[in-house]
């Protein structure tokens, strides 16, 4: 561990955070012009599965090579790909080419550079962050990227209001270049000692040592299954709201923007609450309580008729996100050997790429058979039930501590 740990934290959640900016102005000009142009359950799902089944192919190998490879540089190329297509994009919109399915395989590609950067980054970070620290950092970290996500919608809003969405893909790739010049040239971190070494290449090999080393560890094994029912029943709440606004409260880019504002402002308080508090003295505790305000929040998002009572229950959503998040990081981080770190944070990726499709497929569709409100009712309390198992599951609070 390097005594200028501070340095080094520093320029890299300022290059990720740089790059998080210019993707959120992307994400939120794709997900709002395909709900506003269309309108359609299926449309949000066709697009949802686009941009996590390729992160769900793509995650076991991508761990191997966070564990074999220099994470940094896995991190460049993923920023240089999405950019790269987003120029292409870009491009492609300027001469009139501006049908949905580019916008399909945009978020196709995306998910691809996500799917490399994300086991990359979570292995990353205790290279050179002290144990210690992890949660203050990766507190921090939540609350700068909420930042990031509350003024990103409205500025993406905004200049939807008056441009073109191009215009919005042309700031993305700017961010990306000024986050990988600054990863390549100023972050000096030495690569782990499984890249220094001759690499014998076989990836079915590492990624069996991998799941392998998940299945006897009984941490791990139990809370990837709690993640698979967790991330299945959080899936309505987490993409179907903009649409059920624009149905039930009304079609205003505003009112899209405002909920994100509102997430995002919750973010933060719980970025901060969970840096400077650190939560509960066990970790599973501050998670389990995440999970129940998740579920009260999801079944209220399903029964109040007023939308300002609606952005206040968005607020306290997003202040539990990092409640949840930052403990599970950090149990991850801390609990997980480096050489196999990687590996363990693509299957978590690669649980997140499948499920929430998965999830996606039944209820996109039941979104244009039925009221969203009752699927985020029956959602919010099945979350309820699965948060009583959490915390009184053993061995997790045994790891918690």
């Amino acid at each position: 561990m390097t005594d200028n740990w501070q340095r080094k934290t520093t320029l890299f959640l300022a290059s990720q955070s740089i790059s998080l900016f210019g993707s959120s102005l992307v994400q939120y000009a794709i997900l709002w012009y395909i709900t506003l142009q269309t309108q359609s359950g299926v449309m949000m799902t066709i697009s949802i599965i686009c941009g996590f089944v390729p992160t769900f192919f793509l995650s076991p190998f991508a761990g191997v090579w966070a564990d074999r490879y220099n994470r940094k540089l896995l991190i460049i190329f993923s920023d240089s790909l999405i950019a790269f297509s987003t120029l292409i994009l870009a491009i492609l919109f300027l001469m009139g080419y501006n049908f949905i399915w580019l916008l399909f395989l945009m978020s196709s590609i995306r998910s691809i550079g996500s799917g490399i950067q994300n086991p990359a980054v979570g292995a990353f970070l205790p290279q050179f962050v002290p144990k210690d620290k992890l949660t203050k950092v990766n507190g921090i970290n939540s609350s700068i990227q909420a930042a990031i996500m509350l003024l990103s919608p409205m500025l993406s809003g905004a200049i939807l209001t008056f441009a073109s969405i191009e215009k919005i893909f042309f700031i993305d790739v700017i961010t990306a270049a000024i986050a990988v010049l600054t990863l390549l040239f100023f972050l000096k971190v030495p690569p782990h000692a499984k890249a220094l070494e001759k690499q014998n290449l076989s990836y079915f090999g590492d990624l069996k040592a991998g799941l392998s080393y998940i299945k006897h560890h009984s941490y791990l094994k139990d809370f990837f299954i709690f993640c698979a029912f967790f991330f299945f029943l959080i899936a309505p709440g987490a993409t179907l709201t903009p649409l059920q606004v624009t149905r039930t409260f009304g079609n205003q880019v505003w009112r899209l923007t405002s909920i994100e504002v509102a997430f995002s402002i919750g973010m933060i308080v719980g970025g901060i609450l969970i840096s400077t508090l650190g939560g509960f003295k066990n970790k599973i505790h501050t998670m389990g309580l995440a999970v129940i305000t998740m579920g009260v929040c999801t079944f209220a998002l399903g029964v109040v008729p007023n939308f300002w009572v609606y952005l206040g229950i968005m607020l306290i959503y997003g202040i539990v996100i990092p409640l949840y998040h930052t403990p599970a990081t950090v149990i991850l981080q801390t609990t997980v050997e480096d050489e196999f770190r990687g590996r363990v944070f693509s299957v978590l990726s690669m649980i997140a790429g499948s499920i929430v499709p998965l999830s996606m497929l039944v209820f996109g569709p039941l979104a244009d058979m039925v009221k969203i409100e009752y699927i985020l009712i029956v959602t919010g309390v099945l979350l309820l039930i699965l948060s009583f198992f959490f915390v009184r599951n053993k061995t997790l609070l045994a790891h918690g501590k």
